[in-house]
């Protein structure tokens, strides 16, 4: 009769192993807006362990851990705003490790969960795909097809853009392997929307050229509208019919407030000496073109934000806050979240029942939601600038500019960041992270919460106005 072979009993870490693994895909299913949260503060916390090794900083001594925390909160929630330098402060290894941390915060919280529910759980739970497309407004169907488009989409972006740039950069007096990595590293922080630069001087020297500007611009863009924008462009092909309402929104909305803030910025700062008023005519048309594209996300200057007035200040708080498109690398409350409040506002001046547009009627939960994110935007902004004005000395456009680019992961700054105590400091890092992970997640669990009522409570009519 043959032995029978034994089974080795499983040892206490496989034991352990397995327990993590049934939680991690126990959360996935049933909390995956939890889950996501927590995968992005792993995600944070890790890249902050990386920054504090040796031969990522230089100088004597080590980074202090909330100089660290706030550069990996910066790069992975791909905002830009820092408390050292990071072109003189990090090491390339430094640069490397910001880089990569970037490119994962680019991919999106949805897509991070995702792709680690996947590794882990060995699949994507009902839960979670209907979580992520209700994020991205795609089809259940089309998940996975999306995860591959954001990796695809990135790669081939990234790569074109360094491309460009590459001419500029070997003109700079820059050695070869110096122009590429510089490349390398804009085209990542440009589709990203992540405002850092390795570039000592800053890319203020590049203020008048043309050949910097406008690719840097149109990558910053394409990251920002969203990629079921592109996957939706990509499908339809020349057929524009095909385009969704997502698409056709996302693309009017954004191109009418890129229009009208490049005007805006032209007029406002084209006699300032600080900024603008040096330049020559093409020069202050090229500077507005491209702060008009920054302030949306990329969080990329070349002109002193400083030295703006505080009208500008003001309009750029406004660009901040509004954003690029859905699940995209930009921040801010989003293209689509604006152009549905419009609507609601122009149906109501016209008396409409229902909020209309390209023949199509937007439901009546889609504004709620819209109210909804921008409400919990805004007041997660007045908190934050409460606790700013009270812990600094700067005056109330300087902290709402920097609470407002905090929470939108733009990363543009008047300057003060730097110079903020910790308790300030770690007030942008919350809103950095509630504003990438927080307001999005927000929405998909509100967007997922759906009750039926059997019964319905009688109607009146509050006095608005």
């Amino acid at each position: 009769m043959p032995a029978i072979p034994q089974m080795h009993p499983r040892s206490k870490l496989e034991k352990k192993l397995v327990s993590f693994r049934e939680y991690i895909d126990h959360l996935a299913t049933d909390s995956p807006a939890r889950f996501a949260l927590l995968v992005f503060a792993g995600t944070i916390l890790f890249f902050t362990l990386l920054l504090l090794i040796p031969y990522t900083y230089n100088g004597p001594g080590s980074p202090n851990f909330l100089a660290a925390l706030f550069t990996a909160t910066s790069a992975v929630c791909v905002t830009g705003l820092t408390v050292v330098e990071i072109a003189t402060f990090w090491t390339p290894l430094g640069h490397i490790i910001i880089a990569l941390a970037v490119q994962v915060g680019g991919l999106g919280i949805m897509t991070i969960a995702s792709i680690l529910g996947l590794a882990v759980a060995r699949h994507i739970g009902l839960t979670q795909r209907l979580l992520i497309a209700r994020e991205t407004k795609t089809r259940l169907g089309e998940v996975g097809t999306l995860l591959r488009a954001v990796v695809i989409t990135s790669a081939v972006v990234e790569t074109l853009l360094a491309l460009a740039l590459l001419p500029t950069f070997i003109t700079q007096d820059q050695s070869f392997i110096e122009a590429v990595g510089n490349a390398i590293f804009a085209s990542i922080f440009t589709f990203n929307n992540a405002g850092f630069t390795t570039l000592s001087a800053g890319i203020s020297p590049f203020v008048g050229n043309w050949a910097f500007c406008i690719p840097v611009a149109i990558g910053a863009m394409i990251g920002a509208i969203g990629f079921p924008v592109a996957l939706n462009i990509a499908s339809a092909g020349r057929k524009i019919e095909k385009w969704t309402l997502h698409t056709r929104l996302t693309l009017l909305t954004y191109l009418g407030i890129f229009l009208v803030s490049c005007f805006a910025l032209m007029i406002l700062e084209w006699n300032n000496v600080g900024t603008y008023g040096g330049l020559s005519g093409d020069g202050k048309v090229l500077a507005s073109i491209f702060h008009a594209a920054s302030a949306r996300s990329a969080g990329l200057s070349t002109v002193n934000v400083g030295n703006m007035h505080e009208s500008t200040w003001f309009i750029l708080d406004i660009l901040m806050f509004i954003g690029g498109g859905s699940a995209s690398t930009a921040g801010g409350i989003k293209v689509t979240t604006f152009s549905v409040l419009l609507l609601a506002v122009l149906a109501e001046a016209r008396g409409d029942r229902d909020s209309e547009i390209f023949g199509k009627r937007i439901p009546a939960n889609v504004t709620r939601l819209a109210i909804s994110v921008t409400f919990l935007g805004a007041t997660l902004v007045g908190i934050a600038t409460i606790i700013l004005l009270q812990t600094t000395p700067y005056s109330l456009s300087q902290v709402l500019f920097e609470a407002i680019s905090a929470y939108a992961t733009c990363g543009l700054s008047t300057g003060i960041t730097p110079f903020l105590p910790g308790s300030a400091q770690i007030t942008l890092i919350v809103l950095m992270y509630l504003g990438r992970a927080g307001t999005m997640t927000f929405a998909a669990a509100l967007a997922l919460r759906q009750r039926r009522r059997v019964i319905r409570l009688p109607e009146e009519r509050p006095i608005i106005g």
